[in-house]
């Protein structure tokens, strides 16, 4: 489990955990990568150390990393809700959905309910969130360039549903039946 990395005695660390919510909403979906996101939230929940430095239990969803934790299931959803708006998969187009399910979701999110815990004012906690930018940045990267791998490879793991209306490739039936 990789840990954490606290920097300028910022209350919420880096971890690389946005990555997995881009990945889940990229590759799962909307629907399955929210549910994905609630179900770890959930073992959070019930005590499981799941987040980054081996944290679990019910204390981190009054700690300033709340808005975070509320944001990966509304990152996913938003990051599947935009890939599974396309035809196709391109490395923009999942950088995109990343960038802005990924980010600007759990920015939303995040930046006001740790003004709100931390009781510092939303401008000072906007600004000390800048240090995150560049680290996102290159988790949305991986994140693009992991789902358009993945789908390359494994195209039945696309998100992508407008193909299931097609008929399936079943053998011929045979001449007796």
């Amino acid at each position: 489990m990789p840990g954490s990395l606290a920097l300028f005695g910022n209350a919420v660390p880096i971890t690389l955990q946005t990555l997995g919510v881009m990945l889940a909403g990229a590759l799962l979906g909307a629907w399955r990568g929210a549910l994905a996101m609630l179900t770890f939230l959930a073992l959070v929940a019930a005590g499981l150390p799941l987040l980054s430095g081996g944290r679990g239990g019910p204390a981190v969803f009054v700690g300033p990393s709340v808005g975070y934790l509320i944001g990966f299931v509304a990152g996913a959803a938003v990051v599947g809700l935009i890939v599974e708006r396309f035809r196709t998969l391109t490395f923009w187009r999942v950088l995109v959905a990343s960038v802005v399910g990924g980010m600007l979701v759990m920015y939303a999110l995040g930046i006001p309910l740790q003004a709100l815990v931390t009781g510092f004012p939303l401008q000072t906690v906007a600004t000390g969130s800048l240090m995150y930018l560049p680290g996102d940045l290159l988790k949305a990267v991986i994140a693009a360039s992991v789902t358009v791998g993945v789908v390359r490879a494994y195209p039945s793991a696309s998100p992508l549903r407008h193909d299931a209306k097609a008929p399936m490739n079943l053998p011929a039936a045979s001449p007796a039946a």
